[in-house]
């Protein structure tokens, strides 16, 4: 194995181009077209602020949560059988060897409670995040040229039911169903005359190019802050979260002016999404209580999708419909006086709610010259009025939520809804909404891009976080996997390979609890350097062209372990990973070679907790030419790129 590692610096060379497809390559004229179908312009306005409208017959509601909406349900007769065909390509292409996976599916397809039900979560940590995650959704896309080769595992997005995201990995999300669910390379690419993906222009200057116009700083921050005061004028408030969500538009969706008109439950209106071609999108936020500070493990869950906005916890354990939640509900209804808005939910503010800790973006560099002054005595102004504790606010006012379940709900009584950044509760996977047992998923695949260690990998504190929460009476009954410590994650390797979590499913029946509630086994994927080191900053805002390019390599590198080059047996693990609640619920006998992938996969429950040093984890495969002569930034070093077989660590 090491002399073949040795050697795959230069196999690797021509990656991008035979993989992932040339970067800036002409696309295709028909693919080129997809792009500019996107979520639609439907805000009543016309623009960025939400409007009043005439309410429909039947006046908009809060839901109880104790089920899913009869949309999701609906939703889902369809996708579920449009999963069928996908899997079974899936299942073929990762050849277990001594089990026909997919005469499996096919022989079961009317049976969804034997079907195996997917989901993908994509963790937070900016664009490190969501470039990495780019990696995991590109491998998984059977649309990607090279997926479904030897050592892929294309199929598995086609084949999953639901993708989630928050912060980074919302914008991942949310740009991908902005733009027509676009594949990852024609993200990449882009188009003449976009700014669509282009990192490399710091976001506090603006995008050289916006649709068919070219901007300079002022005139970017000029349309922004026109943009923000029309809300404002419209009689709703607004937040360092509105700055935020509009500028990050620019680079997330393919419109003029990052497309301010453009609404997230227009997503359930899209022809790919009513056709249930695509899984369903889910962005996370958390609630913050009035004065609190800190987001602690209590805080209540927000979800947000295409048809509603709410949260499955005892403390609101209700759905607010996403098209409507700009209306001024109080106790669960519209009153008879009241009146209905839309709007509210526009595309780049539900994408800067999920990942609000990066309004620091904008107060680190509030004396920057590339501020105008206008937009900094905006910022200063918003300061000033809510205090230094609230900067990382979205400001949701009306309260959707306004006297619903005042028992428990601790924003009942005020007329603002706070919400954060997803990860502020130190969930950074979005792994809530997919453990709830109404939605019965069987596996998640979980791409953790969180700077937990000193030079920004992760060590597993995002899943300890559900784990725990999953313990306290705030999980309202969902279950979870038994994670290690973080000593553990580095000692065993569990964050430098993909690893199982919740295969032995007796740690959730035994004992003499009566419910036997299985979770979804989890299939963590953490970022870990393979041919660059895309471990950048959280906060750092630009990249260019190469290194975002190496970043989402490295990201496909991960998802198929060197595309099997490292393991050779990984798509049949996958698919082993996939099949394990099903096989379990139906009796099927466990072949050999998925015993033989959950002995290698699986933590058995073993710790190491050995004190650790400085984790500086080494490339597994080494680099490759896109990667020669990067420097990226690693918390306060430089990781510097020597020639193509690997790196220095450089002051």
């Amino acid at each position: 194995m090491r002399s073949l590692q040795a050697a795959l610096p230069l196999l690797l060379l021509s990656f991008v181009s035979t993989v992932l497809g040339a970067p800036n390559e002409q696309i295709p004229h028909a693919l080129a077209r997809e792009l500019l179908r996107r979520a639609a312009p439907d805000s009543p306005s016309g623009d960025y602020a939400p409007a009043t409208v005439d309410c429909p017959s039947q006046k908009p509601t809060i839901r109880d949560a104790a089920t899913l909406s009869p949309s999701e349900s609906e939703w889902l007769q369809k996708r579920r059988a449009n999963t069928i065909d996908p899997m079974v390509a899936f299942f073929k292409l990762a050849n277990i060897s001594d089990f026909d996976a997919a005469n499996y599916v096919q022989s079961n397809s009317k049976n969804f409670s034997v079907i195996p039900n997917i989901g993908i979560a994509m963790s937070g940590g900016g664009y490190r995040a969501l470039m990495n995650g780019a990696g995991f959704i590109a491998a998984a896309d059977a649309r990607t040229p090279g997926s479904t080769d030897a050592g892929g595992i294309g199929n598995l997005l086609q084949a999953s039911t639901y993708l989630a995201g928050l912060s980074g990995g919302g914008w991942l999300v949310g740009s991908i169903f902005a733009n027509n669910f676009s594949t990852i390379p024609q993200l990449r690419d882009g188009e003449d005359g976009s700014a669509l993906w282009k990192f490399s222009r710091n976001i506090l200057q603006g995008p050289k190019d916006s649709g068919l116009s070219i901007l300079n700083t002022a005139e970017y921050w000029h349309d922004i802050a026109g943009q923000v005061d029309d809300k404002r004028d419209a009689g709703y408030g607004a937040s360092l979260t509105d700055y935020w969500g509009r500028a990050l538009s620019y680079q997330l969706i393919n419109d003029r002016d990052g497309g301010p008109s453009y609404t997230f439950s227009s997503i359930a209106d899209a022809d790919h999404f009513t056709a249930a071609d695509t899984p369903m999108p889910i962005l996370v936020a958390d609630e913050r209580h009035p004065n609190e500070v800190v987001i602690a493990l209590n805080s209540t869950v927000f979800e947000f999708n295409p048809w509603e906005i709410g949260s499955f916890d005892p403390t609101i354990f209700g759905f607010a419909p996403t098209k409507y939640v700009g209306s001024n509900f109080s106790n669960g209804a519209v009153p008879d006086d009241g009146h209905c808005v839309q709007g509210f939910d526009q595309y780049g503010y539900m994408m800067g709610t999920s990942s609000s800790l990066f309004n620091q973006i904008l107060l680190q560099n509030i004396s920057d010259s590339a501020l105008p002054d206008f937009v900094t005595e905006a910022i200063t102004s918003i300061l000033e009025s809510i205090g230094e504790d609230e900067n990382d606010i979205a400001e949701w006012r009306p309260n959707p939520f306004y006297k619903y379940h005042p028992d428990t709900n601790g924003n009942a009584n005020t007329e603002l809804l706070t919400l954060v950044d997803g990860g502020e509760d130190l969930q950074n996977l979005p792994l809530h909404p997919l453990i709830q047992p109404v939605r019965s998923v069987d596996v998640i695949f979980a791409v953790d891009s969180s700077a937990d260690t000193t030079f920004n990998f992760p060590n597993g504190t995002a899943l300890r976080a559900s784990y725990e929460r999953s313990l306290n009476a705030i999980g309202n009954g969902t279950k979870f996997p038994a994670v290690p410590d973080a000593e553990t994650f580095i000692n065993l390797g569990l964050n430098r390979r993909p690893t199982f979590f919740g295969c032995n499913t007796s740690e959730f029946t035994s004992g003499s609890n009566n419910d036997v509630t299985i979770p979804p086994l989890i299939v963590y994927v953490p970022l870990t350097p393979y041919t660059a080191y895309s471990n950048a900053s959280t906060f750092d805002p630009s990249y260019t062209d190469e290194e975002r390019n190496a970043f989402i390599e490295n990201g496909f590198n991960v998802a198929t372990m060197g595309n099997g080059t490292v393991d050779s047996q990984w798509p049949a693990c996958a698919a082993c990973a996939v099949l394990s609640r099903s096989l379990e619920r139906t009796g099927t006998t466990i072949p050999a070679t998925c015993r033989s992938c959950f002995e290698q996969h699986c933590w058995n429950g073993t710790t190491d907790s050995t004190p650790v040093g400085s984790y500086e984890p080494q490339p597994i495969l080494g680099l490759t030419a896109l990667s020669a002569g990067m420097h990226i930034k690693a918390g306060s070093l430089v990781w510097a790129a020597v020639g193509a077989a690997g790196l220095a660590l450089a002051l």
